[in-house]
């Protein structure tokens, strides 16, 4: 949990899985792109590439090789786990 709550606590990073869960599947081109002309945001691929590999680390992206292309995925499971941690318990009125 320490791994997600770190992966999110940066901005880019936010804005990557921002960009993902509108459209899944996108490479390291497209995410660069989109970065670039949605938000303004001037990184180098290296810079995008170290902040997907956090993520990916951190289980909110899995990754799919085809060929030449890697896929980047957007995996909300790590954050239900969060919000379900404290959702789910019952409250005990004093």
């Amino acid at each position: 949990m320490v791994d997600v709550f770190r992966a999110l606590d940066d901005a880019t990073r936010r804005t990557v899985l921002d960009e993902l869960s509108v459209r899944d599947g996108q490479t390291l081109f497209e995410i660069c792109s989109m970065l670039t002309v949605r938000h303004g945001l001037s990184l180098t691929r290296q810079a995008i590439s170290q902040h997907l590999s956090v993520l990916e680390s951190a289980g909110l992206v899995v990754t799919e090789r085809r060929g030449r292309s890697k896929f980047h995925y957007f995996n909300p499971e790590p954050i239900a786990e969060i919000t379900g941690r404290w959702t789910a318990r019952k409250r005990i009125e004093e």
